[in-house]
């Protein structure tokens, strides 16, 4: 399967289950963003959904940024998303590809990246793009399931997206909550 085919295959997954989505999966969610928001300050200027679905993130964090952008492949969530949106007019959506955000470099002081890693079908290109829209100084949530990544695996993809990892969670979750910040290159003198 070509890595077209995986994302096409992801999209239309999640636009057939964009109705039941919030039923099936809110609580999980809802226990992801809460131990990462234990860890990250979000009063920000810009904030990042990548993968945002259903857009439940924004309930946490839309009041605290002056802009939160929400970035999915399904346009079927996005439309939930948006009911989501409604009262919050610093929120907008983008639909796209989350290898290929039509983003400017450097833009988000915190980036989330909940649910997604697993459903790209090469998580470094991802984490890299996550990278490249983010300030220098930025702060970065990723989640990895479990039940597809073990603690030392999800470790070295995000250290091979020189990601640095300041808090991994686990405890009570199906998933690791990673706290991250990008690793700089050093300065040529």
């Amino acid at each position: 399967m070509t890595a077209w085919d995986k994302k096409r295959d992801i999209m239309r997954r999640y636009d057939a289950t964009a109705e039941i989505y919030d039923t099936r999966y809110a609580e999980e969610q809802a226990a992801k963003i809460e131990a990462a928001l234990r860890h990250v300050e979000v009063q920000a200027e810009a904030v990042l959904d990548v993968g945002c679905g259903t857009g439940i993130l924004f309930g946490y964090i839309a009041d605290k940024a002056a802009m939160t952008v929400g970035l999915d492949v399904s346009s079927k969530t996005l439309l939930k998303a948006k009911e989501r949106a409604r009262n919050h007019p610093n929120v907008h959506l983008v639909c796209a590809d989350a290898d290929n955000m039509p983003l400017k470099d450097k833009t988000f002081d915190r980036a989330f990246a909940i649910t997604i890693i697993q459903n790209v079908p090469n998580q470094t290109e991802t984490l890299n793009e996550i990278r490249r829209v983010v300030k220098d100084d930025a702060l970065i949530v990723i989640t990895g399931l479990k039940k597809l990544f073990t603690k030392y695996k999800l470790e070295k993809i995000l250290k091979n997206a020189c990601l640095n990892i300041i808090v991994m969670r686990n405890k009570g979750l199906k998933c690791y909550v990673a706290v991250c910040t990008k690793i700089l290159a050093p300065r040529s003198a």
